[in-house]
């Protein structure tokens, strides 16, 4: 069956971003419920998938990575406001026998995600 995963690198420091709180919510008409509330661990991932099976629906969901409070944790020296806060992405589930990946690369002043395997 199918599942979703994801995983955090920071690219500024070239390692796992450990510790990062992350938010995976359903979108539906407009609406947002919130699914699970997850983080990071030493290899930048999460401890298991964040759905799988029955619990991967198709439709449209969204990631919601609380980039700040981790960059505030690894670097005094960033303005106040930060640049990069909280970084969603939205994405759409089509085949809910798939495996989709949504990885993040970030940095204090840019990042980047793709669907992975």
């Amino acid at each position: 069956m199918g599942r979703l995963t994801t995983h955090v690198l920071d690219t500024a420091k070239g390692v796992p971003a450990k510790g990062l709180a992350i938010e995976l919510w359903r979108v539906k008409d407009n609406d947002f419920a919130l699914i699970k509330s997850v983080t990071t661990n030493d290899d930048g991932r999460v401890d298991g998938p964040l759905l799988e099976n029955n619990q991967l629906e198709r439709g449209q969901y969204e990631l919601r990575f609380m980039a700040g409070d981790y960059l505030r944790a690894e670097s005094k020296a960033l303005p106040d406001p930060l640049f990069l806060d909280v970084i969603p992405i939205r994405f759409g589930i089509a085949d809910t026998t798939s495996h989709y990946h949504v990885p993040l690369l970030i940095s204090p002043y840019g990042y980047s995600t793709y669907r992975g395997s």
